[in-house]
């Protein structure tokens, strides 16, 4: 709860920032919000309106961020529609976002599917993580579960790593779920290099909000940072059903 109003708190503040606009204040163009964006290290692919006067959405490669439409006032939180059983219109976006970003990766996915599948998530993943290994350990029983565990690649120590170098060796190994088992289990990895997509994989979790390993996606886009049992998983899972 003291999360949510800390959350709140920032929103208000942006919204006073906004509502204390000028009427006559200029807007910026889309072009002038992105180019100035540059100069704080983000770089946006899109930015549209927002249900509020005078703020804008903007979907940059570390998330979803607002600005003011006048390109002053810059700011990160997540915006709640209260008139609609409180739905949380940021996490919709970033949502969709996941979801369509994760489709796009399917083809370089390391899958360990179930047999009777009902359910299919996403995790990105890093050999040298405890709670990826427990989870991996745990395979047959979220498969048996009908769960579907298919994996990209978040070297937790970045791109000039050691982990980086140990899961692109998983992703270039001739039997690349053979060489997951090993990584999860003993920490052996055979060294192996091939064009494997592992920076892409990553500045997408980046681009998703995540910072630690495990980090789960379901099919719809909702994440769930963090370990989770098999049962507790299937939960959750069966929460994102449609009645």
């Amino acid at each position: 709860m003291r999360f949510i109003k800390r959350r709140l708190l920032v929103l208000a503040s942006a919204l006073s920032l906004a509502a204390l606009l000028p009427a006559s204040a200029e807007t910026a163009t889309d072009a002038d919000i992105i180019n100035k964006l540059k100069g704080l290290g983000l770089t946006a692919s899109e930015v549209s309106d927002t249900p509020i006067a005078n703020i804008k959405e903007v979907i940059t490669d570390k998330g979803v961020f607002y600005v003011t439409s006048d390109n002053r006032y810059f700011f990160q939180g997540r915006l709640f529609d209260m008139n609609n059983k409180f739905e949380n219109l940021t996490e919709n976006t970033q949502s969709e976002l996941r979801a369509n970003g994760i489709d796009a990766f399917k083809d370089s996915m390391i899958s360990f599917p179930a047999k009777n599948e009902q359910y299919q998530v996403t995790v990105f993943t890093d050999p040298t993580c405890g709670y990826c290994r427990k989870l991996h350990n745990e395979m047959d029983e979220y498969n048996a579960l009908g769960i579907s565990v298919n994996y990209l690649a978040f070297p937790r120590g970045g791109i000039n790593s050691a982990s980086y170098r140990d899961i692109k060796s998983v992703w270039c190994a001739d039997d690349q779920k053979l060489a997951m088992d090993a990584a999860k289990s003993t920490g052996d990895v055979k060294n192996a290099s091939c064009s494997a997509p592992i920076k892409a994989h990553f500045d997408l979790g980046r681009s998703f909000g995540i910072t630690g390993t495990p980090a789960i996606i379901f099919a719809d886009g909702t994440m769930v940072p963090g370990y989770k049992s098999p049962k507790d998983l299937l939960k959750a899972l069966k929460k994102t059903d449609k009645p």
